[in-house]
Parts: structure tokens; C-alpha cells; sequence
């Protein structure tokens, strides 16, 4: 299934719009990693634990909203957005969201 940042998709036209779908996930750092994570803050520099943590949280989010996609019968999911938000002290949500559409070719 195809999808887009954009509001339309090269060389398709949009025919019918089936509405908002999303996918989130809430994920919480570990302790073991949060020891680490600030062992390499007072150094400075990227923290891989939490960057690994958040790539998998997007792909998960993502991977849930193709999948409400597919329930409506949608070609593609244009304007794509992620959000993410803080649910509770060390935890934080990751949400996908974007417009289900059926396509026809140009």
C-alpha cells in the first residue's frame, strides 16, 4: 500500500476519500537502558537505546495505521503525519495518523 507525506500521490488521482486512520503505540524506557542512557548524556551525543526504541515505535504505529487502511479497502494513506507525546514519566506515545483513499490512474 502506498502512502505519502503529500495530499496526492503521482500519477494518481484521489476518488474517494474513506476517512482518518491512525495507529499508536506507548512504549517505556527500561531501566537497564535508562542507566546507560544517562551514562552517555553526561558525555553528550546520540543515545542508540532510545533511537532504536523510537524507530521500532514508528514502525509499529505506522504498520497499525496501513492496517486500518486495509480494513476500509484504501489504495493509499496521503498527508501522513507522526505525533508523539509524553503518556506518563518515562513513557511516551507515538502516534501515526493520515486520510484513506481509493486511486485511479491518471
Amino acid at each position: 500500500m502506498k502512502f505519502v507525506t503529500t495530499e496526492t500521490v503521482s500519477g494518481y488521482s484521489i476518488s474517494e476519500s474513506l476517512g482518518m486512520v491512525m495507529g499508536n503505540t506507548i512504549r517505556a524506557r527500561h531501566l537497564g537502558k535508562e542507566i546507560t542512557a544517562v551514562l552517555r548524556s553526561i558525555v553528550g551525543g546520540e543515545i542508540p537505546e532510545y533511537t532504536r526504541m523510537m524507530a521500532q515505535a514508528r514502525e509499529q504505529a505506522l504498520q497499525r495505521m496501513l492496517d486500518g487502511a486495509k480494513d476500509l479497502n484504501a489504495d493509499a494513506v496521503v498527508s501522513v503525519r507522526f505525533q508523539t507525546s509524553m503518556v506518563l514519566q518515562g513513557s511516551a506515545e507515538l502516534l501515526a495518523y493520515g486520510t484513506a483513499v481509493k486511486l485511479s490512474r491518471n
